[in-house]
């Protein structure tokens, strides 16, 4: 688990922001569910055979009541509880958003951690091929939302595993075909061959590669109906130009997945370069107790996020506070205090420096705080009941100001403050 330090967390915002903003304008309302749930929910909704349920949730029995809980190791399940629990599919389908932290005691390793944070999103009540659709155009609003391009732009791989009946076949061919080979097979892949052989699919083990690729594909047992429908999104995806790759070895890792499933991948990141990962979850709803309905979602990974997003940027640093407020003494300290609280009224953010530290020091303060304008307030300032107002260019050491009266300082930087939203837009 980690700490969000000011300048991380700065970063982390921004992009949250702006994720939101997207969810939002595709009609989607956000949901909020507990962090701590029955672990009966989620050994029904993932399959207890999978690595999140055997060996990666942080679970313990209340001493109050005798149940056992979880730490949230994903969402999807508790979004679905919740829907059912409070009927909100009654009257129409529901788009829902969701953020916050997961748990999973997963082997620590760069980029991931035990304490992490998604966001995603859950259409409930939706069974149809365009509903998908609209899953990969919102991901693809968000790469470009927040500037992903160039070789780090995501990659989408997608492929279909048709219905639980197909599935079921094509487990059992895949058992037939893995266990004349468990020469080849780890011991994590062996106990996945006796409990569940499509997990193998989804193994990180590179000694496997050649072995998966020679396994049958799922393509052999989809039925028409199952191929239809892939086939159409396909086709949409076409049609609005986006960029994809038809990967038959993608399984995705929980048992609730069917038909669509679906990842983003970023090159440059190792095994570990999956970002967004989502698809179509039919049965989940009526395993935890709803009437049967089409579903479908994906959540995306915000440490991995931001770790590319920061790779690829070339924007400037992302500005902290839009004015900063240094002094020379108490007098002016105290005018400054009084000034800022104006300000503020008109939506202007200011961080007012409350130490003694010298004029000079005060300064390079708020060139490190990434102000967008710095206001002094010096011996020749207070003499003169002005502000000298400076512009914080992104270029070192370049810079331009003007003396301004108090009583004009509100008025003034709120036009400058607007002129430059404007100009950066």
């Amino acid at each position: 688990m980690n700490d969000l330090l000011p300048d991380k967390s700065r970063v982390w915002r921004n992009l949250e922001k702006k994720i939101a903003t997207v969810f939002t304008n595709y009609g989607f309302d956000e949901i909020r569910t507990p962090i701590l749930e029955r672990t009966e929910l989620f050994l029904r909704g993932l399959g207890e055979v999978t690595d999140i349920v055997e060996k990666e949730m942080y679970s313990f029995e209340d001493r109050l009541n005798g149940k056992t809980y979880s730490l949230r190791p994903e969402n999807t399940a508790a979004v679905v509880r919740a829907s059912v629990q409070h009927s909100l599919t009654y009257n129409e389908p529901k788009k829902l958003w969701y953020y916050g932290p997961m748990f999973r005691h997963e082997r620590p390793q760069a980029g991931r951690y035990r304490q992490f944070f998604q966001f995603g999103v859950e259409m409930l009540g939706y069974d149809s091929f365009e509903s998908e659709l609209e899953l990969i155009l919102m991901c693809n609003a968000v790469w470009r939302s927040i500037g992903l391009d160039g070789n780090l732009r995501p990659r989408l791989k997608l492929n279909s595993i048709g219905t639980s009946e197909e599935r079921s076949s094509y487990v059992k061919a895949l058992g037939e075909f893995f266990q004349k080979h468990v020469g080849v097979l780890d011991n994590e892949n062996l106990k996945r061959l006796t409990r569940n052989p499509l997990r193998i699919l989804d193994s990180k083990n590179d000694n496997l590669v050649k072995l998966k690729d020679e396994a049958p594909k799922i393509t052999t047992f989809l039925g028409n109906a199952s191929k239809t429908h892939f086939e159409n999104l396909l086709s949409l995806l076409d049609g609005h130009q986006i960029n994809y790759e038809v990967d038959l070895k993608l399984v995705r890792g929980l048992d609730y997945y069917n038909s669509t499933v679906f990842e983003w991948k970023v090159s440059g990141f190792g095994a570990q370069d999956t970002i967004c990962g989502g698809g179509r979850y039919d049965a989940l709803v009526p395993i935890l107790g709803g009437a049967p309905t089409g579903a479908c979602g994906f959540a995306i990974g915000m440490e991995r996020l931001v770790e590319i997003f920061e790779a690829n940027s070339h924007e400037r640093k992302e500005t902290f506070v839009d004015l900063y407020f240094a002094h020379t003494g108490r007098d002016a300290k105290v005018i400054a205090i009084k000034l800022a609280e104006q300000v503020r009224k008109v939506g202007i953010s200011v961080k007012v420096d409350l130490t003694d530290a010298s004029l000079k020091t005060q300064v390079k303060r708020a060139f490190r705080n990434s102000a967008e304008f710095l206001a002094i307030f010096g011996e020749e300032e207070l003499k003169t009941g002005s502000v000298s107002v400076r512009w914080l260019s992104r270029e070192e050491g370049e810079a331009h100001q003007r003396k301004v009266p108090y009583g004009e300082m509100v008025e003034f930087l709120r036009k400058i403050k607007n002129k430059s939203g404007n100009k950066s837009q």
